[in-house]
């Protein structure tokens, strides 16, 4: 390890450095964990401290770090052909393999891909695409975009307009105009009293709601997370995804599946919509296409789609500097190599998926956790102050003690990276994690939330 001079670097970046959904003032008094390597599942920081990374960065390191031969793709792309738009006429190798790779392993009804550079600027390509679509048909007041509460589909304006995350909405004056929302299908929040197959019914039938409350002439498509993973893993009833497809099929709308998270064997399929048995009209994806080693998203375009702007829409005024980017996506052919090569989809769907789901939800037993899931390589669990005859019945903190981030405090400060969404801890750890290492894991997430119980006794929380 090379010595750095971690308060220095600290420094440095609370003075130049304003980062994401970040206080910055709060972060400027503690300073930043300043991470220098990673290898597998594992990262250092700049004081030598090794790390679990249980979030494969930001959902998105599905192969893990230290793939060289992502790195000499790239290198070997950088040299020969940096750079150049798809505008004007113009193509570029990459970009073309790529787009013929991703029909190829997407379901059959995707035989085009638009580039961009992120999953938000995907969702804003997505509001343009199905606009432009309705409007080539002559249906020009069928812009209304429906999605869910506690959403995310992105930052910028329509992305985050998509999203249901109310404190986005209360900084820039969104949602912008045509987007609306339902709630989610949480059946811990609002399955009381139900089954999670009567709840996921009962969660679908709320998007018929709204398309009749807006008007079936005016709603454009419904969007959604197959998984709902920054919202905090909110993993659906069985019957929530058919019975949506089927009220979208009803009314003739659109259906977006954004898998910027589920998407490139997260949940032990290509595409999340595989297992939840729905077909979308458009796929979003970024973060685990090029397992986040080099910015790239796009949309996937489905042949209803594609057919009416290709033949009938002439040019669609939408695009990036670096949509088809050649070195972003040299990445995502080598990375989609690795998955295939080593048969990461099949260990997630048929070995190590099931030994997670196993092992994490052993951790119901701890007096801590009111509710433990999981559905592939995501899985969260619930604190609560004690456990009820059901998990209706669990009484929760009170949200200003902040306990998912006492929590994760212990768990960053052991080795561990587990993410906090209130009181629910989440995970989405690389695909590359063996047995053996979901078992490390598992232990030192054990240990931390003894360490988060005992400190809630001494405070009498508990």
């Amino acid at each position: 390890m090379t010595n750095y001079d971690t308060s220095a670097i600290q420094k440095l970046d609370t003075a130049h450095y304003i980062h994401p959904f970040t206080d910055h003032k709060a972060l400027g008094e503690k300073g930043a964990r300043v991470m220098v390597r990673g290898e597998g599942i594992y990262l250092w920081d700049s004081n030598g401290k090794k790390i679990i990374d249980g979030m494969s960065g930001l959902w998105c390191v599905n192969v893990g770090y230290g793939r060289t031969s992502i790195s000499q793709a790239v290198y070997k792309q950088m040299e020969t052909l940096p750079f150049y738009n798809s505008f004007f006429n113009t193509t570029n190798l990459p970009a073309v393999e790529l787009a013929a790779k991703l029909a190829q392993i997407s379901p059959p009804q995707f035989n085009h891909v638009y580039f961009t550079g992120s999953g938000s600027e995907a969702n804003d390509t997505n509001v343009r695409m199905v606009r432009r679509y309705w409007d080539v048909l002559g249906y020009k007041e069928r812009h209304t975009i429906i999605s869910r509460h506690n959403a995310y589909h992105g930052s910028t304006m329509a992305g985050a307009s998509l999203g249901g995350m109310s404190g986005m909405h209360e900084q820039g004056g969104l949602p912008i105009p045509g987007i609306v929302h339902i709630e989610q299908p949480n059946y811990l929040e609002s399955g009381k009293g139900m089954t999670e197959e009567a709840f996921g019914i009962e969660a679908a039938s709320w998007l018929e709601k709204k398309i009749l409350e807006v008007g079936p002439e005016k709603v454009a498509a419904f969007i959604g997370e197959p998984i709902q993973g920054a919202g905090g893993v909110i993993i659906p009833p069985s019957t929530y995804w058919p019975e949506i497809q089927r009220i979208c099929d009803k009314y003739g709308i659109l259906l977006i599946a954004d898998e910027v998270i589920c998407g490139f064997g997260r949940v032990g399929r290509w595409f999340a919509s595989e297992l939840f048995g729905i077909k979308p009209d458009l796929i979003t994806f970024a973060k685990g296409v090029t397992s986040g080693y080099v910015p790239l998203g796009g949309v996937l375009v489905g042949d209803r789609v594609a057919k009416v702007l290709i033949e009938q829409g002439g040019e669609f005024n939408h695009g990036f500097t670096y949509s088809g980017h050649p070195v972003a996506c040299a990445a995502a052919l080598e990375n989609i190599r690795i998955i295939e090569d080593e048969k990461l989809i099949d260990r997630v769907a048929n070995d190590t998926g099931p030994y997670l789901k196993k092992r994490f939800a052993e951790l119901a037993d701890h007096p801590l956790v009111g509710y433990a899931n999981s559905c592939g390589f995501v899985a969260g669990l619930n604190l609560v102050r004690s456990k009820g005859a059901t998990v209706h019945d669990n009484v929760a903190f009170d949200e200003s003690q902040a306990v998912g981030m006492i929590c994760r405090g212990y768990m960053f400060g052991n080795g561990m990276i587990m993410r906090a969404v209130g009181d629910r801890m989440i995970i989405a750890p690389p695909l590359v994690l063996t047995t053996a290492q979901i078992d490390e894991m598992l232990a030192l997430i054990r240990h931390c939330l003894d360490l988060t119980y005992a400190d809630l006794k001494e405070r009498g929380w508990v």
